[in-house]
């Protein structure tokens, strides 16, 4: 069942508790020039100053290697504390696939492949420990399988999650990322988002469906949040329709929601990725095989009242820093490495995988 409350909470605050005060970097410049910088300008003499970068200081995003394959490619993860990563998939013939690749001199080795029967769609290793690094799927007959890549022919957990195609999965309290039990959310086209603990066997321990009467939506994205103690939690989940829904697992409870109808971009925004070193830089993968890197830039004002009196967040704006077409195709998915910065890999629907590079990083 859904639920209704309001949410307000998008200001940071400082070490101190108080919220962040405007902040103005001083750089000199090679010819002693003194530029004040502010992300979101700063009101002088009736004027602003912004910063700008050239185009030798932006950051560049490099196809580092590409290689070709012989399935459709769903998603790519990469495997953590390693310089491998995994694709998933469907062979022509109907079966799902998992293939485990290494970067080596420059190239992609292929270490193993796992034939399933039915076709992965999505993936995570978010709720595994470091030393397990466990592949948690989700299949199109609605399956939740749990995988030991080193021995991947029975699953260390399986459950039948949904009744329709899995979309989209996110783990969280693995990794040593986020605080609290191991866990993971799926969503479907059935409608329904569902959390699972892998302790516990076959039950969800949360399952956010519409109520009796209203009509069920194909969710297309979910992701975790929040997890900064041992209770607070959240879940986000996306729908076909424009919904976005924040699920508040402590209290059980639809914190928050909006309707975003066919949002602002030219084309289909399929992934969005942040990058695991800095939450403000992320890259968006776009239907016209295209890839976005953009910066946030917090607002001067982080919170203000209501009409009401109350306390809410104030949402900062985007920049874009670079942008690249890869493909012809949809870029699918989209993974970060978690332990090299600016690492990335990408697959699209030409049956692509790509390793990419975007530099400059530390210059942002």
């Amino acid at each position: 069942m859904f639920w209704t409350t309001q949410y307000n909470s998008l200001g940071r605050q400082g070490e101190n508790g108080k919220q962040e005060g405007l902040t103005v970097v001083t750089v000199w410049s090679l010819v002693s020039r003194l530029v004040f910088c502010q992300y979101l300008g700063v009101p002088v003499a009736g004027g602003e100053i912004r910063w700008t970068m050239s185009a030798f200081e932006k950051p560049q995003i490099i196809a580092h290697i590409q290689k070709g394959l012989n399935y459709t490619v769903f998603d790519c993860k990469w495997v953590p504390c390693s310089a491998k990563f995994v694709t998933m998939g469907n062979f022509a013939r109907g079966t799902g696939v998992i293939q485990l690749y290494e970067i080596q001199h420059g190239d992609l080795k292929l270490l193993r492949e796992i034939e399933k029967a039915k076709p992965i769609k999505c993936g995570t290793f978010g709720a595994a420990s470091l030393q397990q690094r466990y592949l948690a799927t989700g299949d199109f007959a609605g399956n939740l399988h749990i995988w030991n890549l080193e021995a991947p022919d029975i699953p260390v957990y399986s459950v039948k999650g949904h009744k329709e195609i899995i979309n989209t999965i996110d783990g969280v309290g693995g990794l040593g990322i986020g605080e609290g039990a191991p866990e993971i959310v799926t969503g479907s086209r059935d409608g329904t988002v569902k959390v699972w603990d892998p302790r516990q066997k076959d039950d969800p321990v949360a399952n956010m469906e519409p109520v009796q009467g209203e009509n069920k939506r194909d969710c297309w994205t979910v992701a975790f949040g929040n997890a900064y103690n041992q209770e607070e939690r959240v879940v986000c989940a996306g729908y076909d329709n424009g919904d976005i829904k924040l699920f508040d697992l402590r209290n059980m409870s639809l914190r928050w929601e909006t309707n975003i109808k066919n949002g602002a971009h030219k084309s289909t925004v399929w992934q969005v990725r942040h990058l695991p070193q800095n939450r403000e830089l992320f890259l968006t993968a776009g239907g016209a095989g295209s890839l976005h890197f953009w910066k946030y830039e917090y607002p001067i004002q982080r919170s203000k009242k209501d009409s009401e009196g109350v306390e809410m967040g104030v949402a900062g704006s985007v920049s874009l820093l670079q942008n690249v077409t890869l493909s012809t195709q949809p870029i699918s998915s989209l993974d970060w490495s978690p332990d090299k910065r600016g690492l990335c890999i990408c697959s699209s629907f030409d049956q692509m995988v790509r390793v990419l590079i975007v530099t400059k990083l530390h210059k942002i």
